[in-house]
């Protein structure tokens, strides 16, 4: 990177760092008197459920029959909710209208997953409680609901790293994966020292996206860069071609690895950065919706996998306490994270504390973090959308507790015995940990169900599990 590069990256900084003090200095002032704001990320990794769970979430604020556990709402003091332009006007707005009526339509199915960054305002208007409550006049919350691309998540982590010691882990890593065969018999006779040739350049970054594509599909959810798999409106762009290399023994200011090693420090400095302060920057709460089941479900790697992404991409927030003067000197920090096993509705409901003890132990490293930093965490299981019902059924003299639902290939009913989670964690962490090929005493399975059709009474929003402790933990305070 040179100078000019580094001062850009510098005054960027301080720019990012004035504007943040200034919009918290803005909301310390005005949330006493008048209207507040809360800023909730929404992130996590493919298949995890972001679209669906803020889908959800909106409709079950907007008609709250369904949301007893979120305190403001069985007491009555959200009098309202209504949806408002977002306040970033460089951002899409999250489709929020059409999400809810792919899940709500005559023959539901499960909306379009995130390909870009998105925001939503929810405004709810509120009427203090207390003994002078009703003297006192109606306030207003703003609840910012940001929700972003799970494929570029993993890009925070790359902050950290140098091009060679990113190469390392990654063709580590695909040295364990018939995924990356491939790709490491391709580069075994390449001299990375040697002089720069573009169309070489341009083939080794379609060779490595194609092995992240094949990773990807194969349950491997640690794939970085994450724009190599979704890039958004940076298709085609140099700052896209490079590829992991092994480090030669000389390599010159001209040769192909000081090349690569230059576009991957552009990719940080051009694309990572400036989504990281634009974005994760301004976020005061945090949801991470983590698919553990489907983690488990695709073997020990695939749960070390997400364990490792998970600690990768927590390592870029800014956990801890929003005390007002450290908003103005500092800018906005993450107060609450809440860890959330999604699809919890693929278990029977006596299996869900198995599921969420197994959650907080995946995100051990990460939550004693933050708890360190002074924010508040939590672990749920959680579904965002229910889309099956409890059964119990006998098998070969065993009685099971399963649940049923539609399949979303065939459209026909089954019923699901997802296997026993076990109650230590440490019974799926450890051989994950310890590189272990399979389970070597169990056989955890999932399918894919289809939204329910659903027919809402007046007042109720899509059936759920846990959502209203979701919201309670997230922001339930600032109501």
């Amino acid at each position: 990177m040179g100078l000019g590069d580094r001062a850009q990256d510098v005054a960027g900084g301080i720019a990012s760092g004035i504007s943040g003090s200034t919009r918290a200095l803005g909301d310390a002032l005005r949330a006493p008197f008048g209207d507040s704001t809360v800023r909730l990320g929404v992130t996590g990794l493919s298949r995890a459920g972001k679209t669906v769970f803020i889908t959800s979430l909106v409709a079950n604020l907007m008609d709250r029959g369904r949301m007893p556990q979120l305190v403001a709402a069985a007491s009555g003091a959200i009098r309202a909710a209504y949806l408002q332009p977002q306040p970033d006007d460089t951002l899409p707005r999250f489709d929020y209208e059409t999400h809810l009526a792919a899940l709500t339509a005559p023959q539901p199915h499960w909306p379009e997953s995130t390909r870009h960054v998105s925001q939503l305002r929810l405004s709810l208007r509120l009427q203090p409680s207390g003994l002078f409550g009703a003297l006192r006049a109606p306030r207003t919350v703003h609840l910012d609901i940001t929700d972003y691309p799970g494929e570029w998540l993993l890009d925070l982590g790359l902050l950290e790293k140098s091009y060679e010691s990113w190469s390392a882990e990654v063709l580590a890593r695909m040295a364990r994966r018939a995924q990356g065969a491939g790709y490491l018999s391709h580069i075994a006779p390449l001299d990375a020292g040697a002089r720069l040739s573009e169309p070489v350049a341009q083939d080794l970054a379609q060779r490595y996206r194609a092995y992240l594509h094949a990773a990807q599909a194969a349950g491997c959810g640690d794939g970085t860069p994450g724009r190599f798999l979704l890039p958004g409106d940076l298709e085609g762009a140099p700052v896209l071609t490079f590829a992991p290399l092994p480090r030669p023994d000389k390599a010159g200011r001209a040769s192909l690895w000081h090349e690569m090693a230059r576009r991957f420090e552009a990719y940080k400095s051009r694309v990572v950065k400036p989504f990281f302060r634009t974005h994760f920057a301004r976020i005061d709460r945090q949801i991470v919706l983590v698919d553990v089941l489907g983690a488990i479900h695709d073997g020990p790697a695939a749960l070390e996998d997400t364990r490792q992404s998970m600690a990768e991409i927590l390592r870029a927030f800014q956990p801890g306490r929003n005390r007002f003067l450290s908003r103005l000197w500092q800018g906005t920090r993450v107060e609450r994270i809440l860890f959330a096993a999604t699809k919890a509705d693929d278990l029977h409901h006596s299996q869900h504390p198995a599921l969420t003890a197994i959650t907080e132990a995946l995100m051990r490293e990460a939550r004693d973090r933050a708890d360190f930093a002074g924010a508040r965490t939590e672990a749920l299981s959680i579904a965002a959308l229910r889309a099956t019902v409890e059964t119990t059924l006998t098998h070969d003299g065993r009685t099971l507790d399963c649940v049923r639902g539609i399949l979303q290939k065939t459209g026909k009913p089954a019923a699901l015995y997802a296997g026993a989670l076990p109650e230590d964690p440490a019974a799926v962490l450890n051989p994950a940990r310890q590189g272990a090929q399979k389970w070597l005493d169990a056989d955890f399975r999932i399918m894919d169900f289809a939204p329910p059709v659903l027919h809402l009474r007046p007042g109720e929003g899509p059936p759920h599990i846990r959502l209203d402790r979701a919201a309670q933990f997230l922001f339930g305070d600032k109501l």
